[in-house]
């Protein structure tokens, strides 16, 4: 039988992040191929972690820096080994290589956190050229800069530099956006044949997605906005700042009476200290069934100033169909040609008068909730991509070398391996084993 291997930098979550939905997803691709799955991670186990054993998964806790993880392996006789984002593969791919050269090598870069990190210092350089108060550099907008600006500010980043290094030595890195892919190949060259683009799938076969065709709550039975967003991740935690200090004031007094809902996993104290009753701004923290939650909620928004990859929680939002209200960042790479189904707006003004008006016009409203189903069936659907992907994987696998020989930059890239990486870890591994000699005598 065949075997993966899948070293994951956290524990998965479905129920917290799109991260976490992401790679429950992947996991039932290779089941539904019949290949046996073997998940192993050096994170503490989390508090809302899916029980993987339960779902027919194997677990097992690794070490960092330790020769001890080769030994694992090799027992393991991996035909395939994904990594879970760019800093799995820079810690353990050295290895993987030197065990098992012959384990077709896959990396799952979930977005780009290059492109995210870049499009972050924008903002935070855009918010010190303004000065003032926290309310007055709130008041920037989304990161709008085009491919080649990105480019410009990525090129000679590190984060970059390393992200493109795991993708190069990786056999196959699998993109969630094609803005990304766009990105990759347009401006940094990067091969196509390198890259496979399976985004976040939905579909009433998954147990992660379930079936967004069942019928969907009214109009009239719906109230209040909702916002969605594991607390712990940087843009999420941005938008929240936008909305309590220009967005939503401004949208409270258009729609007196409403109330903002903000949930997400991990909020931290300083985000439950932003819940004001009278103000109707109000943080719940963690929603054990985030659909239930949407589906009450009349309008999702997302003010996403910055980040990358696709938005778990307006694809929520669609599933569930509630129309929502987001910026070009939060929609990028998610609706193509389809009308979105609510509105896109970058500038505050058109934010809020998009969202008050999705909120109170019953005609819009059901307008944009009819956008979904239709949108969710040509870009997300399961049937679209798992056979494509089936395809493509079988395809690698028959003809590794061959692939391997035409992506020279890689080979150069494993040849070197980054030696710095490898050899910081031999060093450290060889440091943890004389001080454990020496506790023991």
């Amino acid at each position: 039988m065949k075997h993966l291997v899948i070293i994951g930098s956290v524990w998965p979550e479905p129920d917290s992040s799109a991260a976490g939905t992401r790679m429950w997803q992947l996991i039932e691709l290779f089941q539904q191929d019949r290949w046996q799955i073997t998940y192993a991670s050096a994170s503490t186990p989390s508090t809302h972690r899916i029980d993987l054993p339960a779902r027919g998964v194997a677990e097992a806790r690794i070490n960092l820096n330790c020769d001890s993880f080769d030994a694992w392996l090799i027992e393991q006789r991996p035909t395939a080994v994904l990594f879970d984002r760019f800093m799995t593969e820079e810690q353990f791919g050295w290895r993987v290589a030197r065990s098992c050269p012959e384990a077709l090598r896959l990396l799952d870069t979930e977005d780009l956190h290059s492109l995210r990190a870049a499009r972050w210092q924008r903002l935070k350089e855009k918010q010190r050229e303004l000065g003032g108060n926290e309310a007055e550099r709130q008041a920037v907008g989304p990161v709008l800069d085009s491919p080649g600006q990105l480019f410009e500010q990525m090129a000679t980043s590190d984060i970059a530099q390393r992200e493109l290094a795991a993708i190069y030595r990786s056999d196959l890195s699998l993109m969630i956006s094609e803005y990304e892919m766009a990105l990759l190949t347009d401006q940094f060259n990067v091969a196509p044949e390198l890259l496979h683009y399976l985004p976040l799938l939905v579909d009433g076969r998954s147990e992660a997605t379930k079936d967004y065709f069942n019928p969907a709550k009214g109009f009239a039975e719906r109230e209040h906005f909702v916002s969605l967003g594991n607390f712990r991740h940087p843009p999420n935690w941005d938008a929240v700042l936008w909305l309590k200090h220009q967005l939503w004031p401004a949208l409270r007094a258009r729609v007196p009476g409403a109330q903002l809902h903000l949930y997400g996993a991990y909020p931290p104290p300083k985000a439950t200290a932003l819940t004001n009753t009278r103000e109707g701004f109000l943080v719940k923290g963690w929603a054990p069934d985030a659909r239930a939650v949407i589906s009450q909620a009349r309008v999702c928004l997302a003010p996403l100033r910055f980040g990358a990859g696709l938005k778990g929680k307006l694809l929520e939002a669609m599933v569930c169909q509630t129309p929502s209200v987001t910026t070009t960042i939060g929609a990028e790479g998610m609706s193509g040609a389809n009308p979105w189904p609510g509105a896109i707006a970058d500038e505050a003004s058109a934010f809020v008068e998009s969202a008050a008006k999705l909120y109170e016009n019953e005609s819009l409203w059901r307008s944009a909730q009819t956008n979904a189903p239709a949108l969710l069936s040509q870009r997300y659907a399961r049937r679209r991509f798992s056979e494509s992907w089936h395809r493509r994987l079988a395809s690698l696998m028959e003809g590794l070398k061959e692939h391997r020989r035409a992506n020279f930059v890689g080979a150069m890239l494993r040849h070197h391996q980054h030696r710095s990486t490898q050899y910081m870890g031999q060093w450290i591994a060889e440091k943890n084993r004389y001080q454990n000699r020496e506790q023991e005598s």
